[in-house]
């Protein structure tokens, strides 16, 4: 029996994908995997938990150094959202094109109006204060080209603007999904100077924090738009602010809001809505709990932000499949082979993988495991965790 502790409202549409020996609570009392959306996780707090799935892209509310020195493989979902983030951006993009907050404002600000004629009186003579501008043919510059990245792109293109994209490390099979319109920029600061729109599509990390500061948005255009629907600090708030006191950032967007930046007519903050629809939290769940099963059940590994790719299945003849996790120094594999030879065992077959940080073993055999060989792995100098998983012949 597998048991899932859930940290957050989970869909059940994902939830439902637990069939068969798996138990799934709110509070599993020792659980071996978790589930979390934005709860933090501290993982030395679950000594029995094997992996952690995000459902969703970021995982900054996790310690994963501590999950990587427990033995803890920690999922996220990449592209799971991407549709929903990409909406978003655009639908607000629009907004502050064509000051759809302020007129709302306005048109409430005569409720208490009423004549018709004297509330359609006001309205023709307020509305030229919320005269906005047609985003086609307009310069989008889009910071990021991983899934969300490039659909945001793309949809610029199809929307009859000039897009620029700039990722100094774009993955094959994204740079595949760009529009061949979107023009590719490798320097930062030239695709700044010519935005009329910046959108950030990055994780957060010590190489983005503060990404597009005071010094990047001096070179901006005059009124440049800057929209933030990936991870708060991205952009450095406190030049931001700056910048649009000196008139060189028209509107800021953002989906991550703070104390300075309320009160301030230039600025536009949703709470946090990027990923928030059925469908983004559905597909989400979805993607976790067969990131997890197929961790619990097999060992296989996709999306995991600090274990590497190891999608190797068992065969119908594998009787007995060991992992072990070490740290990424010498001599690994020599020490886990002698182990596994001395009890006798004949390897069906052997997968190492590495990130430079985590090894990660799969040895395979066509036999069940002998007592004492999975003790004698784990004591070897540098092994973080050993798992033995069986499999029933048919």
């Amino acid at each position: 029996m597998y048991r899932i502790q859930t940290l957050n409202n989970i869909s059940q549409q994902g939830l439902k994908h637990f069939t068969g020996d798996y138990a799934v609570s709110s509070d599993s009392g020792t659980p071996d995997a978790l589930l979390v959306r934005s709860a933090l996780v501290d993982a030395e707090g679950y000594p029995s938990v094997q992996c952690i799935a995000r459902a969703g892209a970021g995982v900054n509310n996790i310690t994963i150094d501590k999950a990587t020195e427990r033995g803890i493989c920690v999922f996220n979902t990449p592209g799971a959202n991407a549709n929903a983030v990409a909406e978003l951006v655009f639908i607000m993009l629009g907004i502050a094109a064509r000051k759809v907050h302020h007129s709302i404002e306005f048109t409430q600000s005569l409720a208490g109006e009423d004549d018709d004629k004297v509330l359609n009186e006001k309205v023709e003579k307020g509305k030229s204060r919320f005269a906005g501008f047609e985003i086609m043919g307009k310069t989008l510059v889009v910071i990021g080209l991983g899934k969300i990245g490039v659909l945001v792109a793309n949809a610029g293109v199809h929307r009859g603007m000039h897009v620029i994209g700039y990722d100094p490390f774009p993955t094959l099979t994204n740079a595949h999904a760009l529009d061949s319109r979107v023009e590719m920029s490798h320097k930062l600061e030239e695709v700044i100077r010519a935005a009329d729109v910046i959108s950030v599509h990055v994780p957060l990390s010590e190489h983005t924090k503060n990404l597009i500061g005071a010094k990047q948005l001096e070179t901006a255009r005059d009124g440049v738009i800057l929209l933030n629907y990936a991870r708060k600090g991205i952009y450095d708030d406190a030049a931001v602010l700056g910048a649009i006191a000196s008139g060189k950032v028209g509107t800021y967007i953002t989906d991550f809001p703070s104390k300075a930046l309320f009160g301030n007519d230039k600025v536009i903050t949703t709470p946090h809505l990027g990923a928030s629809t059925a469908e983004s939290e559905e597909n989400c769940a979805v993607m976790a709990v067969k990131q997890v099963r197929n961790y619990l059940e097999y060992g296989v590994i996709n999306n995991s932000v600090n274990f590497p790719v190891v999608e190797v299945f068992p065969q119908d003849s594998t009787r007995a499949r060991i992992i072990v996790i070490n740290r990424d120094v010498p001599n690994m594999i020599a020490a886990v082979t002698q182990v596994v030879g001395a009890a006798g065992l004949n390897i069906q077959s052997f997968t190492n993988e590495s990130n430079g940080k985590v090894g990660y073993n799969v040895i395979d055999l066509e036999q069940d495991l002998p007592e004492g060989v999975e003790a004698a792995l784990s004591a070897i100098e540098n092994v973080v965790r050993v798992r033995v998983l069986r499999f029933p012949g048919k």
